[in-house]
């Protein structure tokens, strides 16, 4: 069992353990711009004496350009220590103040974060010392070549790793030159002639004020929040925001590609291009998809492949929205003499949810589940500052937790037909297959045991 060496950290815990009581009430957001470009999303949640602070770019791996696995080293780095402080200085800071810091990297996005108390002098160090990594990210050498050395481990590691080897085969083939292509976590080739001077460029360049949004959620008021928004941004560059990148190419015909591996059971994901944040359809899209295969064991998926004739213990469908088009996802696994069948098996459930659509009771249980789920999704501080980051990055309308429920309530089922015919084309899917060819079984509707 762990020992809680400080007490604030014992505060937390009895924070964490409370927290359920508070009001499930969708949050208000106020939004601002400093004068540097640096814009800024608010929530004021007063019942918790805790402050979650959130910086996020727009310094993702889609900005990679050759230097494929930069954006991920970079935000990694962070931890690294600043001018003043080393490694182990720098976590001793916020450990010593109960303080929670953090930085992580996906495809579009980089984000800085903080999580505090309000305890004056403890909030006051903690905010400082977040600003010094902000401002004063030393990016030591000595800790980028122990970094690079993890790296190449794990992508070594990854070789070993069917699943891996499909997500990384299933994004290069879908998205063929377009930066959501290239593998987040670099190649070996690319991190073996990473240099630290690059790290340090990308950050220079990405991590700036009119390139960023400030998310802030506690127990702050408004014109503290004004203040503490200026004094973050004063330790950012003005910079200029990133250019655009491109749009999504869909796909032209289906494609198939099978990576051999030696395993007995086969990793599949089939799947194309689907929808970006905004989009007019994505309410309709992420609603049907709760009973096509985003709802366990009543999805229409799990009830064919699994239950109905054991092809794969678990199978899935799901959509990514990204700033451009990030996929639609469907994903099994399945004995490698079955891999034909549980192709067919899946292709078909979505080729005939098309055609019939969602009954009208599996659309109204869909309903209650997201939007009674809803509100415990946004119940804590952590919830909230990943949703306000996630409008403020994406541009969505600061009225989306309020409308949220609303909005999926007003769905028809009509609706949801019309968006999966004109968005869903399953004679254009892109499926990868990992694992051993073998000769395939013949096709049986037999209900059997699932495969594990």
């Amino acid at each position: 069992m762990k020992i809680i060496k400080h007490p604030i950290r014992t505060i937390f815990l009895i924070i964490a353990l409370t927290a359920s009581t508070l009001s499930l009430a969708a949050p208000k957001i106020q939004n601002w711009t400093t004068e540097n470009g640096l814009s800024v999303y608010y929530v004021h949640v007063p019942e918790l004496p805790m402050i979650n602070l959130r910086l996020t770019f727009d310094a993702g791996s889609a900005r990679d350009g050759k230097n494929f696995g930069v954006a991920g080293l970079t935000a990694a780095m962070l931890d690294s220590g600043t001018k003043d402080l080393n490694a182990d200085q720098l976590a001793e800071a916020f450990e010593s103040v109960g303080a929670e810091f953090s930085s992580s990297s996906a495809r579009d996005m980089a984000s800085i974060s903080l999580r505090t108390l309000t305890l004056p002098d403890e909030q006051k160090k903690a905010i400082d010392t977040w600003m010094d990594v902000i401002k004063n990210s030393a990016f030591p050498d000595k800790d980028f070549q122990r970094l690079i050395k993890q790296s190449l481990v794990g992508l070594e590691a990854e070789k070993q790793s069917p699943a891996a080897i499909a997500s990384k085969a299933f994004y290069q083939h879908l998205y063929g030159d377009h930066p959501y292509a290239f593998p987040q976590n670099g190649n070996e080739s690319t991190i073996k002639a990473m240099k630290v001077d690059d790290v340090k460029a990308y950050y220079a360049r990405y991590f700036v004020a009119k390139n960023g949004q400030l998310a802030i959620v506690g127990a702050i008021k408004r014109t503290e929040a004004e203040t503490l928004a200026k004094q973050i941004a004063r330790t950012l560059k003005a910079g200029e925001k990133a250019q655009a990148i491109p749009a999504v190419k869909p796909l032209q015909t289906s494609e198939t590609l099978h990576i051999d591996f030696p395993s007995s059971q086969s990793h599949i994901m089939i799947g194309q291009p689907g929808t970006k944040r905004g989009d007019n359809d994505y309410f309709a899209l992420y609603l049907g998809n709760h009973g096509l295969g985003g709802s366990g064991f009543t999805s229409r998926l799990m009830k064919e492949v699994r239950v109905k004739r054991g092809l794969s213990y678990s199978v899935y469908s799901y959509f990514v929205s990204m700033r451009e088009a990030g996929p639609f996802l469907l994903g099994l696994q399945t004995k490698n003499s079955q891999v034909e069948e549980a192709i067919k098996v899946a292709t078909d459930v979505v080729k005939t949810f098309q055609k019939e659509g969602v009954s009208e009771a599996q659309l109204q249980a869909s309903k209650i589940n997201i939007t009674g789920g809803f509100p415990l999704r946004t119940a804590s501080n952590n919830d909230i500052i990943g949703y306000i980051a996630m409008i403020g990055f994406y541009g969505l309308p600061l009225d989306y937790l309020d409308t949220f429920t609303g909005t999926i309530d007003k769905i028809s089922r009509e609706e949801v037909m019309e968006a999966y015919k004109r968005r869903l084309h399953p004679d254009k899917f892109l499926t990868v297959i990992v694992g051993k060819k073998v000769k395939q079984v013949a096709h049986k509707d037999d209900k059997k045991e699932p495969t594990q």
